[in-house]
């Protein structure tokens, strides 16, 4: 395996690590100063898994499927030239998308459907709009919102690359969306919040991600993913579910929000269990004087030495009424 500069953690974002897992702290920092692994997900919009399989391997890549329910999820297990990912062929031509497995994840538990209505509330780059879109067979419609003119570029051209066809982009902050569908009474079947957040999960392919950690930063993060998620709920159909997702560890920015919006809404949504293809450990149910409900347990932390991947979080939310 090739070798990587050891990261930097500052001294207090360790303290909390050690805190969160423990014992496994010291599996967590190996892991984290490992290379990421090249994942790809083959587009089915365009090519499937055993015809993309092929052209790799008469290219001289080696393939491996980890999934058998998901063949789209590929790892390439040989080495590449440095930028030999992203400038294939096959990759320009939209065939697949660069994307940790980790980050697929989310897609997987929100299991979106062809023909239904859904919300993508921060979706640039496009890495989990693209996949939504191949669940759909580009049937049905997808709002792909972002906040950011030079993002929403980065999202249509990779929409158009992979050949995206029912998505309208739309450019708004998440909760001022929300705040229109709720005032034109427009419902979702699902919805997918992909919040911004601080990235502690993103430490395997970001040395950046660690000289810019603030704590700061994860307060002010937690308080933007609550005021958008409360209002994205009430924009979701009765039966209708909310897949939210953050690439952190933080308690702040996952259990806490989950947790806020479990008391805001008793009764009317109920969190579901997440059934994904990687190892999950259930959400922390009290952190810094904090007690959750023990619904949390129902939620999932994706660790980079569980799986050697990228961090993730997740809850699924079932609207009940």
């Amino acid at each position: 395996m090739e070798s990587k500069k050891k990261l930097e953690l500052k001294p207090f974002f360790v303290e909390r690590m050690k805190k969160i897992l423990g014992k496994d702290f010291d599996f967590y920092l190996r892991s984290i100063n490992e290379p990421i692994k090249n994942y790809i997900r083959c587009n089915t919009l365009k090519i499937t898994p055993e015809e993309l399989k092929l052209k790799l391997e008469n290219k001289g890549w080696k393939i491996f499927q980890p999934f058998n329910n998901f063949p789209e999820i590929m790892l390439i297990k040989n080495k590449l030239a440095p930028g030999e990912l992203g400038s294939s062929l096959e990759h320009v031509l939209g065939y697949y998308y660069v994307q940790d497995v980790a980050s697929m994840m989310p897609v997987l538990a929100l299991d979106p459907k062809p023909n239904e209505f859904v919300l993508d509330i921060a979706s640039s780059p496009g890495s989990k709009t693209t996949q939504i879109a191949a669940k759909m067979q580009n049937k049905g419609t997808i709002i792909a919102n972002d906040i950011s003119l030079g993002r929403i570029k980065i999202l249509a051209s990779n929409l158009e690359r992979c050949g995206v066809s029912n998505t309208i982009i739309l450019r708004k902050d998440g909760g001022l969306l929300c705040d229109f569908f709720i005032e034109n009474g427009s419902k979702f079947d699902k919805i997918l919040f992909d919040a911004p957040c601080s990235g502690e999960g993103t430490l395997k392919s970001s040395d950046k991600t660690a000289r810019i950690w603030n704590i700061n930063t994860v307060k002010k993060m937690s308080k933007i993913q609550k005021r958008i998620l409360r209002k994205a709920i009430r924009i979701l159909k009765k039966d209708g579910v909310l897949v939210y997702s953050t690439c952190t560890h933080s308690p702040e920015e996952n259990e806490e929000v989950i947790n806020f919006v479990l008391n805001e809404f008793k009764n009317e949504i109920v969190l579901e269990e997440i059934k994904i293809p990687l190892r999950c450990r259930p959400g922390i149910l009290n952190w810094e004087n904090s007690f959750y409900s023990e619904e949390i347990i129902k939620t999932c932390r994706i660790y980079p030495q569980d799986n050697d991947s990228e961090g993730f979080f997740i809850a699924k939310i079932k609207k009940l009424k």
